[in-house]
């Protein structure tokens, strides 16, 4: 028998999706700034490819966003929190984005009072893709060889090294002890690395550190977690990336890179 927290969560979303396919009939839709407290915000990823939407609502809601290139179609990203109930502190990442290029998009809810809501149209512009100087990632090419735990199949480990910000490892209430062992199929000359924490709207799950142990030995850091490079120099294939200090709850990363030796 279906849960019904997930019933809530499949209904709500199959109205979502009838809202954002539905863009010639406004029955029955409310204004979605009539639930708005703050926002919506906009806050693209500096390689142009990714961005984070954030909006409070004034009721606990289901949110979604419809978005495209000279229309709020084409794309739908749903909101990343884990209660199928609703919330009102609301995070969605929008993905597949090109660099410097304009975008139009869309907010959709289900609100708790069983209403729908559609917002107007707005826009956003992703900049120009940064340069990391350190060339590719060479994490999109490893395999996991271990975790300390997955929330679901969804935020599965294999999430972290897809390079898809749309996407996220989520441990199961690990805090600071998880941790994900990658393996990059041969000794490498290590120059850099990047840990994406993944965060929750209610200031759990976030990373603020974590350390790198090589092949079972040395462990380097902690490190401030960020999307910029941190320069590092090892030599190693099992990489096993440990969450240092965080705010606790479901701990785990968007990404996680690694870069070669700018001297190699």
């Amino acid at each position: 028998m279906m849960s019904r927290s997930f019933a809530t969560l499949v209904i709500g979303l199959s109205l979502l999706i009838a809202a954002c396919a539905d863009t010639e009939s406004e029955t029955e839709i409310a204004p979605f700034e009539e639930i708005v407290v703050s926002g919506p915000n906009v806050d693209a990823d500096p390689s142009g490819t990714a961005a984070v939407l954030t909006v409070e609502t004034s009721i606990d809601a289901i949110c979604a966003v419809s978005y495209g290139e000279g229309d709020p179609v084409g794309a739908i990203a749903t909101d990343r929190e884990m209660d199928p109930e609703g919330h009102s502190e609301h995070r969605v990442v929008l993905s597949g984005l090109d660099p410097d290029t304009e975008y139009e998009y869309r907010l959709q809810g289900v609100g708790s009072d069983g209403r729908l809501y559609r917002s107007d149209v707005f826009t956003f512009r992703t900049p120009a893709a940064a340069e990391s100087g350190f060339g590719s990632n060479l994490a999109l090419e490893a395999t996991v060889a271990e975790v300390s735990s997955e929330f679901s199949d969804t935020f599965s480990a294999a999430n972290a090294i897809d390079g898809d910000l749309g996407t996220e490892w989520s441990s199961r209430g690990d805090g600071d002890n998880a941790y994900i062992t990658i393996d990059l199929g041969s000794e490498t000359e290590v120059g850099a690395v990047v840990f994406r924490t993944r965060e929750m709207s209610d200031g759990s799950a976030i990373t603020r550190l974590f350390a790198v142990t090589v092949d079972d030995g040395e462990t380097f850091g902690p490190f401030p977690v960020g999307i910029e490079p941190i320069p590092v120099d090892f030599t190693g294939t099992v990489l096993r990336f440990d969450v240092a200090e965080s705010t606790g709850g479901n701990t785990g990363a968007v990404e996680i890179e690694v870069y070669g030796s700018t001297s190699s």
